[in-house]
């Protein structure tokens, strides 16, 4: 008997392949992971310290745990742990019959930005039921590294840049220094030595401010006796004055060294600053760039460019080991940044015209200052500050003060160029003038009576300008201090102040302002600018950086200068600064000053403004009395040093 089957329908052959590819893809979404997926999931777990998605292997084969691994690493990467590499995969991975070779770029972010960055291969192995194991080794991480092994980071220290002078040399370089100290355990009498040294250091010349009172107490006190306790670091000349009379001290000790010096102790010190061993305060507010041992630069220019002097650290990666007694050893070096010297800073100073700035203000025991500008380009040729080089503050630069009398300079300007005077015009120089409510009156007294304007100014009459006030307006006198470079902006790459006329003052206020008292304040460099200003007939704006020349002031009215030059030439042939007539180097011409800094007549400043040839200059003593005590003879001794 036949039995009959239903006969069965054709399929299309697209449903075929649907079904093919069905197949296929059940196939392929039960399938085991591939070393890629292994190679990744190390990778990524070697970024971020979680290893568990990860198997591993010895090479032997044995198992290890993945803590073990993330241990390993960590201790293998040494002074890099804190930050892990990024890590990519190079192509897919190589099979070979169960085992399979991935290749790797490992990029380490090593301090101060610098990449290392290299090759690396992760071999992996096929286990039961496919699974791919990787084969944990060092060499993974770097291929010279093995088991005790450690990255070692150490840094490059950049050679730091020195400041040079306008002829390009050094300023700042290299000199020698003597740390002088003592070995407690040598010293027998700690008050006797004590004495011996206060003594000798008081003998340097010049004079140096070394404190030595608690050296009893330190020497007594010495955790460790046998330890080089320093009292002082002297400068090799300094050091040589007193050597014969402090190394047959029993307990002292000596030590030569190099620091980053000017030629003097006292050289332009407040402007140029220091560049000092870095403190910890530094080294905590820039930790990625100082660290101990480096020079670090603190006030003036050293600590304004403090970076770019420094430079920048290298830095290079060695294989390290660390022996039973925790000492470390460098072996072979991986990787290398080389540092990058600090570039200099190139100022206008000139050590000749510097030298004999700081030697004028050597005798001076008040606050002062003498900054010398070239008149011809404005280029400050010298910034002293007394006493010592100044406390760290740039006076020369900075003070904020009434000018005195220097500021008839200004006020006989702004008069003769409106044509309120010319200097024959007769000018009453009485013993006292009233305006506004006060009265007002000449140094020690004084009258000349009806004079030519040019001997009111030759003598410096306070109230002969004082009657002259009302002829320059409200404003007269502030446009003639602004025509003549003051309250300017100038981009000099340190602190600086260009001074602040008084203007649209009451009536007393400009009588007062018309010889440098009232509300107008300046500094001796802004003194020293409005000079060579009239010196050099143009307005003359100082600059300190030699990468950062001023422009060219507005021309000035010849007209209004030939006056006032012969005027400021006649304050030193029969005026108040005659001690300046006989100095060598060509004909001076200036003004004396002497200003009232407080509700005391007797308290004053003392000032004098003047220019030689192509160098003008400022002096300033601060409560220096009459300009003739301390200003002019300062002036004397800097024109004399000069030749």
């Amino acid at each position: 008997m036949r039995r009959s089957y239903p006969m069965m329908k054709k399929r299309p052959a697209a449903a075929l392949a649907s079904l093919v590819l069905l197949a296929a893809g059940l196939t392929g979404c039960s399938s085991a992971p591939g070393p890629d997926d292994a190679v990744d999931a190390f990778l990524a777990g070697w970024k971020s310290g979680d290893l568990g998605q990860v198997a591993f292997v010895e090479p032997t084969g044995t198992k290890v745990a993945a803590t073990d691994v993330a241990a390993a690493l960590k201790e293998l990467s040494g002074d890099l742990a804190k930050t892990p590499p990024a890590v990519s995969r190079d192509g897919d991975p190589e099979e070979v019959e169960g085992s399979a070779t991935a290749k790797i770029n490992v990029d380490w972010t090593l301090p101060g930005g610098t990449h290392w960055t290299y090759p690396s291969t992760v071999r992996l192995t096929q286990g039961k039921e496919d699974a791919w194991s990787v084969i944990w080794e060092p060499a993974i991480i770097s291929a010279k590294l093995k088991s005790g092994d450690h990255l070692g980071l150490r840094r490059q220290r950049p050679a730091r840049a020195g400041i040079l002078d306008g002829a390009g040399k050094p300023i700042v370089e290299p000199r020698d220094v003597v740390r002088v100290g003592v070995e407690p355990a040598r010293v027998d009498d700690p008050e006797g030595i004590t004495r011996a040294l206060d003594a000798a250091f008081k003998s340097i010349r010049p004079p140096l401010e070394i404190n030595v009172d608690d050296l009893p107490k330190r020497i007594e006190s010495a955790e460790d006796p046998t330890r080089f306790v320093e009292i002082v670091t002297l400068r090799a000349d300094a050091y040589k004055q007193i050597r014969s009379k402090i190394q047959p001290l029993e307990g002292t000790q000596f030590y030569t060294e190099k620091r980053d010096l000017a030629p003097t102790r006292t050289f332009a010190r407040a402007l140029l600053g220091t560049a000092d061993q870095a403190l910890k305060e530094d080294i905590d507010k820039r930790p990625d760039e100082v660290a101990e041992g480096d020079l670090v630069g603190h006030g003036g220019l050293q600590g304004g460019f403090d970076k770019q002097l420094r430079g920048t650290p290298g830095v290079s990666v060695v294989i390290s080991q660390k022996g039973p007694d925790g000492e470390v050893t460098d072996g072979d070096e991986l990787f290398r940044a080389e540092p990058k010297a600090g570039t200099p800073v190139k100022t206008t100073l000139d050590v000749r015209t510097q030298n004999a700035a700081d030697a004028a203000l050597a005798g001076v025991k008040q606050r002062s200052a003498l900054v010398a500008v070239r008149v011809s380009d404005g280029a400050v040729l010298a910034a002293a500050n007394g006493p010592d080089g100044g406390t760290g503050e740039n006076l020369a630069f900075t003070a904020q003060v009434p000018p005195g009398s220097t500021f008839k300079v200004v006020s006989a300007f702004g008069l003769l160029d409106a044509g309120k005077v010319q200097a024959s015009t007769v000018v009453d120089c009485p013993q006292t003038f009233a305006a506004g409510g006060r009265s007002f009156k000449n140094s020690e007294s004084f009258a000349l009576g009806k004079v030519p304007f040019q001997v009111d100014f030759a003598k410096s009459c306070n109230t002969a300008f004082a009657s002259l006030a009302p002829s320059l307006g409200a404003d007269g006198l502030a446009d003639a201090g602004r025509a003549l470079g003051l309250e300017a902006k100038w981009d000099l790459g340190t602190a600086a102040y260009s001074g602040k006329v008084s203007t649209g003052g009451s009536e007393a206020e400009r009588a007062a302002a018309s010889f440098g008292q009232g509300t107008t304040l300046v500094s001796p460099l802004a003194m020293a600018a409005v000079t060579a200003s009239v010196a050099k007939g143009s307005v003359v704006t100082p600059t300190v950086l030699t990468d950062k020349p001023a422009a060219g002031g507005a021309a000035l009215k010849a007209s209004t200068l030939t006056p006032l030059r012969s005027m400021m030439r006649q304050v030193i042939t029969s005026g108040t600064a005659t001690a300046l007539k006989d100095v060598p180097g060509g004909a001076v011409s200036g003004k004396t000053g002497t200003a009232e800094f407080d509700d005391n007549p007797a308290h004053t400043h003392a000032w004098f403004v003047g220019w030689q040839g192509d160098v003008a200059f400022a002096v300033f003593v601060e409560n220096g009395g009459g300009s003739g005590e301390t200003a002019v003879p300062a002036a004397e001794r800097f024109l004399r040093a000069l030749r």
